[in-house]
């Protein structure tokens, strides 16, 4: 290819270098170190948190399910009405049956079991790697339900909206938020990675998100291949030597205007810091990160890809280049996406549910042998949602709740357990905000805060993660060990 490109005008040079921003090439976030060594760590230290976002709102009552015979009975006489609309899950005596799960802590009187397709994550809350947090969601404080229907405490805005859930899940704010709290966890940590490679702190392995987006720090976004193609440039161009040539043949042609300057910049940036990764990254494959094997789809029987292992593959390869990165702290975030299942739910969500816990079986166990060492202990993976769903059917599927059940799991997880008084299961009780939809007794500040505290912000700094903390008492819920 030759490296001679004419003269481009300007509108076309700022139009080309506008599209930059997905290929990781923000500019560099700022050294924090002036805001105190909050996030500054030890020099053999590392520690990642992985965000596993479950787009679309998670039905939480066929995902964990308590079967004692009160909760069980309610359950068969809402979902299992013997049509089509029926929605509820084989019985534990039938095969195929739920799972059932016996954790450390007893809650009086209940027994709990997990979806069929769930067998892989099984073994990890039965090995003690895995723990369920039960009914968390969107809070502004502390809510009952007598204050939730006179309005008379402050509600999270845009409540049973996808996208202004996700957002609020997401960074405390609807649709429209520029901010997430694992960006505000970077802008803590990036202090206490290598100044150079401070781009490196936020990485998306699913395109962009708010979630990972700080005052300072930029989110990294990366795909299969390594860091994401610049807009407009093949796969095959972006990141080779040809590509680097013909980029920087048209960043030469660049004028002295402040803005085309500073899109110059951003465009070396995004040069220099795909090489940087490439070359840190682990291979995928035998000689590195060993590929995810294929999972069985509960609907078909056949084997298949899945795109959340690869996600996963991704991020344990750049885990495993943390030392050439100078990475001491990092946040990741990966998604697995179908779960507004309005109709089709009991098949489609089995598949879900097979692909999730495929996914984190695989992490877990690359990321007990990666480079020889266990990395378990440092490496914690949480899921989100938007919401949970109703408990009550609408014919074929389930429709837009508020509170769900949560999975952490890493070695550092206080596993084997259930965290949070499981709610009752049916209509019409004390939760119960309607057609079974759960009013969320654990908000998203105090789990995203007990992560926070392990991954090592101090508690006097949780605030300004977590805005809404100081109107919670419990701060830490416990599933974390130090």
């Amino acid at each position: 290819m030759s490296s001679h490109f004419p003269h481009l005008p300007r509108r076309r040079f700022l139009g080309s270098m506008l599209t930059l921003a997905s290929a990781g090439a923000a500019p560099f976030a700022l050294n924090l170190a002036a805001m105190g060594n909050a996030a500054a760590q030890s020099s053999g230290d590392y520690k990642a948190m992985v965000c596993l976002f479950l787009n679309g709102g998670n039905d939480a009552f066929n995902t964990v399910l308590a079967t004692d015979n009160a909760s069980w009975n309610e359950y068969l006489r809402v979902r299992n009405t013997g049509g089509s609309d029926s929605i509820h899950l084989p019985g534990v005596s039938e095969t195929g049956g739920v799972l059932p799960i016996v954790p450390a802590t007893a809650q009086a009187g209940r027994s709990f079991a997990l979806h069929p397709g769930l067998g892989p994550l099984k073994e990890l809350f039965d090995g003690g790697r895995a723990a369920v947090v039960a009914n968390v969601g969107t809070l502004i404080a502390p809510t009952t339900l007598a204050q939730y229907k006179a309005k008379s405490v402050a509600l999270p805005p845009k409540l049973f909206s996808h996208n202004d859930q996700q957002s609020t899940w997401q960074s405390g704010q609807p649709e429209g938020a520029s901010v997430g709290w694992g960006g505000r966890l970077g802008d803590l940590a990036m202090a206490g990675n290598a100044n150079a490679n401070a781009m490196f702190t936020t990485i998306s392995a699913a395109g962009n998100t708010v979630f990972l987006s700080g005052q300072q720090v930029r989110q990294f976004q990366v795909g299969q291949a390594g860091a994401v193609a610049i807009r407009g440039l093949s796969a095959n161009l972006y990141g080779s030597a040809a590509g680097t040539q013909a980029l920087q043949a048209i960043l030469a042609d660049a004028g002295n205007d402040l803005i085309e300057q500073e899109q110059k910049a951003a465009v070396q940036r995004a040069i220099s810091s795909q090489a940087i990764l490439s070359g840190a990254m682990l291979a995928a494959g035998p000689a590195g990160v060993p590929n995810p094997t294929s999972y069985i789809s509960p609907a078909t029987g056949v084997a298949a890809t899945n795109p959340l292992a690869v996600q996963l593959q991704t991020v344990a390869r750049i885990i495993g280049g943390r030392s050439a990165l100078g990475a001491k702290r990092q946040v990741f975030y990966v998604t697995l996406g179908g779960f507004d299942t309005h109709d089709r739910q009991k098949i489609q969500q089995a598949d879900l549910m097979a692909r999730l816990a495929h996914a984190l079986a695989y992490f877990d166990a690359t990321l007990a042998t990666l480079q020889g060492t266990d990395l378990r202990r440092q490496v914690t993976t949480f899921t989100a949602s938007d919401f949970g769903r109703t408990f009550t059917s609408n014919g074929d599927g389930t429709d837009h709740g508020w509170g769900a059940h949560h999975f952490v799991v890493g070695g550092a997880v206080r596993g084997h357990d259930i965290y949070g008084a499981f709610p009752a299961s049916g209509l019409g009780h004390a939760l119960d905000v309607g057609s079974g939809s759960l009013l969320p007794t654990i908000s998203v500040d105090q789990y995203g805060a007990t992560l926070a505290k392990w991954f090592g912000v101090p508690d006097s700094r949780l605030g300004e993660v977590f805005p809404n903390l100081a109107n919670f008492t419990q701060r830490d819920l416990g599933f974390m060990s130090v």
